[in-house]
């Protein structure tokens, strides 16, 4: 004992511990109170920007959409000059119009105004005459729609814009499917205004509520937390909690606060306010958590110290430290460090197998990343091999019918076309293409379509102003989409048809919609089709659609691809998204 007491390495460690480590608690122990205090203060404050960025944003969606109901009065769309002389009595109830606009192509322009409008619809006055547009699959059951109810609110403040809470749609069978309904009157403004306004008729808008949804997303709320949306008198118009749709409730009186945090904002539009109550509890936890475990490790490290610093000695600290230092250049990504002199104790064994895990780490990661490489590489290849042309053989076998029947210029058009579609799909050049340049070959494309259908098929073309025609696209995503169109769809209806190539930009991300007026797709064939794009093997037919799908997720990533929509006997509408590149962003 005094032979070991007397040792300068056990009296360096005890110095060491005694000295170093009581400030080191000491300091740790504050250090951890003062971060937790400022974590919660920062993040009490964060909250409150939430609420103030919730409260902003809501407001500004229930203006956003009382400006779209005043488009029967100010006339802002394609198609129409506003003049303050028309008689709306006479365009409603004789003629069917709005602004000298059909009822339905002024609902159509209301409908497609907002990519969260699901339905719209217009009551005639004079007779209860209800017209409507729906972006819905479903068809609208007339009976259940709450037309009465939406009208009483109305008929006592005619002049201004009523809103109903988040309530199902059980007009169209989906009561799981959340909407937020608009209404104002159309009132006849022309001539004498009197008193008592001349109602001709009301336009009620359902919104998608997944759109307040999605601001709730972004708050990162727990389960346990509520978020409302309430007009001054407490009445809910929308809630994250399953609560009745409309109910006047009081969620300010709580007497179980003790356990939350509220923070409140008003909502100008609505004279109220967005209130929100979060949970402590599910706000502190990690941080609680955290806490526990640094005061956990604290003591556990001081006994574990305490005990095992007077057993290390010189003999013992040499070798540790080379394994420690061999350790680090391994943890900087050094893999060609060895340990070259060490005994035959356990340290020495220690450095023997940490010389062996080096080199099979060194090995298991160049298999690995060589692996994944060539994984990469087979996947991109075989999607890129199972593009088959095949509509290239059924091209040419229209052009030597058309040269044996015709005999005229025209063969040599389409040749040209034909030669302008090899060259464009033979080149494997490049993944990415300019849009000018896979609408170009969507064009040759379809010449040949057009002669071979006697002009019978039309395609059309729709860019938003704000598409720029060098924005890059994935090459040939277009034109099997298009096909499958013209196949599927057009040919088995028979007679006339169209296809529409719509491209627009949402957000950082380019949304290609193409449609057709074919035949459309059954309820039963269209869930195969979406369940086909969500599996991962090949599939043994329309493999032009599930390889556009696999190639965008496979370059662009999970959250690009294509979705399918369809109503049998009226046509399909496919959609790709996909990236727009950050140097062609503004």
């Amino acid at each position: 004992m005094r032979k070991w007491w007397n040792s300068i390495f056990v009296k360096f460690s005890a110095a060491f511990l005694l000295v170093g480590l009581i400030p080191l608690i000491a300091l740790s122990i504050f250090s951890l109170q003062a971060f937790s205090g400022h974590v919660q203060q920062f993040t009490i404050n964060n909250l409150k920007q939430m609420s103030l960025y919730l409260s902003y944003n809501i407001n500004n969606f229930f203006s956003d959409y009382d400006e779209i109901t005043r488009l029967m009065y100010t006339g802002r769309y394609e198609g129409y000059s506003p003049t303050l002389s028309v008689d709306q009595t006479a365009n409603v109830n004789q003629f069917e119009q709005i602004n000298s606009v059909p009822i339905g192509a002024f609902l159509r322009t209301v409908l497609y105004s907002d990519k969260h409008i699901r339905s719209v619809y217009f009551v005639r006055a004079l007779d209860q005459k209800i017209y409507y547009q729906t972006k819905q699959s479903k068809p609208l059951l007339a009976d259940k729609l709450p037309i009465d109810q939406w009208l009483k609110p109305l008929e006592e403040r005619p002049n201004y814009l009523s809103i109903y809470p988040t309530h199902g749609e059980y007009y169209y069978n989906a009561p799981n499917q959340k909407v937020i309904t608009f209404a104002r009157n159309l009132i006849d403004i022309s001539g004498t205004l009197t008193p008592d306004p001349k109602v001709v008729g009301s336009l009620f808008i359902d919104v998608d509520a997944g759109v307040l949804d999605s601001l709730l997303q972004e708050t990162n709320l727990s389960g346990d937390d509520e978020l409302y949306v309430l007009d001054s008198d407490n009445q809910v118009y929308y809630s994250s909690k399953e609560a009745a749709d409309g109910e006047a409730i009081s969620v300010l009186d709580r007497s179980d606060d003790s356990g939350y945090l509220a923070f409140s904002d008003e909502v100008p539009y609505l004279k109220g306010q967005v209130f929100m109550r979060v949970s402590k509890n599910g706000l502190f936890e990690q941080l609680t958590s955290t806490q526990s475990t640094v005061y956990i490790a604290i003591i556990v490290c001081s006994i574990v110290l305490l005990a095992m610093g007077t057993w290390f000695s010189k003999r013992l600290a040499a070798p540790i430290r080379n394994v420690l230092l061999h350790m680090n250049k391994v943890e900087m990504g050094n893999l060609d460090t060895h340990i070259e002199r060490y005994g035959k104790d356990e340290l020495g064994r220690l450095a023997f197998g940490f010389n062996r895990m080096v080199d099979r780490l060194k090995i298991f990661i160049n298999d690995a990343y060589v692996a994944e490489i060539k994984q990469k590489q087979a996947e991109l290849s075989a999607l890129k091999s199972q593009i088959r042309p095949h509509y290239l053989y059924n091209t040419l076998e229209v052009i030597r019918m058309n040269a044996v029947y015709n005999d005229d210029e025209e063969v040599a058009d389409m040749i040209l076309a034909l030669s302008n579609q090899l060259k464009y799909v033979i080149d494997y050049g490049e993944d990415w293409v300019s849009v000018q340049e896979e609408l170009n070959h969507l064009e040759d494309y379809f010449y040949i379509i057009r002669v071979r259908y006697e002009n019978r098929i039309e395609l059309r073309l729709q860019i938003a102003d704000e598409v720029r025609r060098d924005y890059p696209i994935l090459k040939l995503s277009l034109q099997p989409i298009v096909e499958n169109a013209i196949q599927h769809g057009i040919r088995p209806k028979g007679g006339k048809g169209s296809v529409l190539v719509s491209l627009e930009v949402a957000g950082s991300k380019l949304v290609v919609t193409i449609y057709d007026d074919g035949a459309g797709i059954g309820e039963d064939r269209l869930l195969e089709l979406q369940q086909l794009l969500a599996e991962s093997k090949a599939p043994s037919k329309n493999i032009g659609m599930k390889n556009v799908h696999d190639r965008i997720k496979t370059i662009c990533g999970e959250d690009y691809g294509l979705t399918i929509n369809s109503m049998e006997h009226v046509g399909t509408s496919v959609q790709l998204l996909l990236p727009i590149l950050p140097k062609h962003l503004k």
